[in-house]
């Protein structure tokens, strides 16, 4: 085994050279186009991905330029064959711990295999934490929804139910006429919002929400309220918290930070998804909880593109070292012709630049 690896150990996962010059955490979205990007310019590049896309259960990707309407899961098939196809390397996997050790990070996962980079990109995204209402969780990605953005088109023109979250009311009304706000536990409106409500013709239903009822199809039929009434809706829109998947990250001393609106915890980088810890970039919705699969994608391109940045002046500094190394160590033709060059420049072949002298 290469020296670079020789402390990791037999479940090694092993690397051109004995390091990875990036391990990718996460094979969605981001991640892919992270490894993408990285494999495309002969970047030996390496995804462990644990295998569970948060938008699995969902029939459909929207919004993605030339691939709407793609299912999730063929959308990373394809994704993997074409980091494979430039040379990328993907495995499945849960990462448990990344430490440093010198210039370089040891990652580990759950089943003792290990590994080693020079650089790593996280993208392992993020857990929806669902409201505590029965049988809410079993119809998630289907008729129980959150993203606008991501569902809003397939459930136009139906009733709507949104679940305790004003500014889902908001956006879901754009798509409907029939849209029920249900306050919920410990929902409260403004009058301004009330009025804004009331404005958009956004009906209101105070009193805690029991449980969800269906029709003999299996599709969501209402929301039933403690006071046992049942409410008409055909979709439920909800307000998960959002946690990034960060737990792994404690070794390297990374930033948490709540998101701006309250939507949950994410890793804190700057617009290239630096971290701030040096040799770690984040991209996907581990450092952006609202980011859907086209900007998710679009962030692991860009971070790559850093990472790339980083590593091209590493590797540059390390060659003038060893070249300096090397011409330090014999005073040969190659360094008597440099030497010349540097200090008779045009004149050292008998021509003197300067006229007249």
């Amino acid at each position: 085994m290469d020296e670079n690896n020789s402390d990791i150990g037999g479940n090694a996962i092993d690397a051109p050279g004995g390091v990875w010059d990036v391990v990718v955490v996460g094979g969605g979205a981001a991640g892919l186009s992270g490894a993408l990007t990285l494999a495309r310019v002969r970047r030996p590049v390496l995804v462990i991905d644990a295998g569970e896309p948060r938008n699995a259960p969902a029939a459909a990707a929207h919004g993605l330029l030339g691939r709407d309407g793609i299912a999730p899961l063929e959308l990373l098939r394809k994704g993997r064959d074409e980091v494979t196809a430039y040379g990328g390397r993907v495995v499945a996997g849960r990462v448990t711990a990344i430490h440093r050790e010198g210039g370089r990070f040891l990652v580990e996962c759950a089943d003792g295999r290990r590994t080693a980079a020079r650089r790593v990109l996280v993208a392992s995204g993020l857990v929806d934490e669902l409201p505590d209402v029965p049988g809410l969780a079993e119809r998630w990605g289907r008729d129980v929804v959150h993203c606008v953005f991501c569902h809003g088109w397939e459930v136009r023109d139906t009733a709507v139910g949104v679940l305790g979250s004003f500014h889902q009311a908001l956006l879901f009304r754009q798509l409907s006429e029939d849209v029920t706000l249900f306050l919920h536990l410990g929902t409260d409106l403004t009058d301004d919002q009330w009025e804004q409500l009331a404005g958009l013709g956004v009906g209101v239903v105070e009193g805690a929400v029991s449980g969800l009822a269906t029709d003999d199809a299996g599709r969501l039929a209402g929301v039933r309220l403690t006071t046992g009434r049942t409410v008409p809706v055909r979709v439920l829109a909800v307000a998960p918290r959002f946690t990034a998947r960060a737990s792994f990250l404690g070794g390297l001393g990374l930033a948490v930070r709540e998101h701006p609106a309250g939507f949950g915890e994410q890793l804190t980088v700057d617009a290239s998804g630096f971290t701030g810890v040096e040799g770690v970039w984040a991209a996907g919705n581990v450092g952006d909880l609202t980011a859907g699969v086209p900007a998710a994608a679009a962030a692991g391109t860009t971070a790559a593109a850093a990472i790339v940045m980083d590593l091209l002046a590493d590797d540059a500094r390390a060659a003038a070292r060893s070249r300096r190394a090397g011409d330090a160590e014999v005073f040969g033709a190659r360094m008597e012709a440099e030497v010349t060059r540097r200090v008779l420049g045009t004149r050292a072949h008998g021509v003197d630049p300067l006229p007249g002298r």
